[in-house]
């Protein structure tokens, strides 16, 4: 059986592994190096980058996550993008650096400025994903071997995939849509097997 971990160190990891247990899936926080052991995937949710990045500090995380990265699919909602990428604008530690990116920090504003939209997603089918955006990141820019998923209406990339990795800007554990969460399942089975 796939288990996905969540990370459980803040923001609403609670969230996703609801969606996770609607889709079938069993999940397991992670707060600590040894809760990665036997997991086939890991989220990394939305909240507070900088206080995630901080946690993860704290509890001896960041190493245990980069290496899990090497052979493991992992995704990044919203601040999890910004933890996940390579570089963050206004973000004074360290990120995970796991994938070429390059994110700026509440790119749309704060919260009051939280918006909907609908969106095209590379990869799913059944008509476009209701998106929610809550002080969210932009991916600014992408490197190669990176594939934007989607865009918004002027362009700029609020979803991308590397190998087994990806990010979205956006919520999708907030949405009741369970898509994303099957897609990142397919990228973890992936993983299992052994497979690119």
């Amino acid at each position: 059986m796939t288990i996905v971990g969540v990370l459980a160190l803040q923001g609403d990891f609670a969230e996703h592994m609801t969606t996770l247990r609607r889709i079938g899936v069993e999940s397991r926080e992670v707060r600590l190096p040894k809760d990665l052991d036997g997991l086939d995937g890991l989220i990394i949710p939305g909240g507070e980058s900088t206080t995630i990045t901080r946690l993860m500090n704290i509890f001896e995380l960041t190493v245990p996550i980069q290496g899990f990265s090497t052979d493991h699919a992992i995704w990044g909602t919203c601040a999890g993008a910004i933890v996940m990428a390579r570089t963050a604008s206004d973000l004074d530690r360290p990120t995970l650096n796991l994938m070429d990116i390059s994110v700026r920090r509440n790119a749309f504003g704060r919260q009051v400025d939280s918006f909907e939209t609908n969106l095209e997603v590379a990869g799913l089918t059944g008509g476009p994903f209701r998106a929610l955006f809550i002080r969210a990141p932009l991916i600014e820019s992408i490197g190669e071997g990176v594939e934007a998923l989607s865009t918004l209406d002027g362009g700029e990339i609020v979803a991308a995939q590397q190998g087994r990795l990806m990010v979205t800007s956006f919520h999708p554990e907030l949405t009741g849509d369970t898509r994303l969460h099957r897609y990142f399942l397919s990228l973890a089975t992936a993983s299992a097997d052994g497979d690119e």
